[in-house]
């Protein structure tokens, strides 16, 4: 599941759900809901990737790759405006 994957990666890199829910200016209770439900959007999966100074990507195979990054959003939000 998507959430299980996220929460493990805020995990690793020593975020809280609490700085998640505050870079999508929603409530805790709220960001607890979306991950229960696990409805994500692309938009806020990049965005998440880029919280947590990773990339989101496909790998079509060793040599390919496509990477998503903030500038792809619609919205682009920087590190300096979080």
């Amino acid at each position: 599941m998507v959430s299980d994957k996220i929460k493990a990666l805020l995990n690793i890199k020593g975020k809280k759900y609490k700085e998640l829910a505050q870079l999508f200016g929603i409530s805790e209770q709220a960001m607890r809901n979306k991950f229960a439900r696990g409805s994500f959007s692309a938009d806020e999966l990049i965005r998440i990737a880029d919280f947590v100074n990773c990339q989101l990507a496909f790998n079509i195979d060793a040599d390919q790759k496509v990477i998503l990054t903030i500038e792809d959003l619609r919205n682009p939000v920087t590190n300096t405006e979080k």
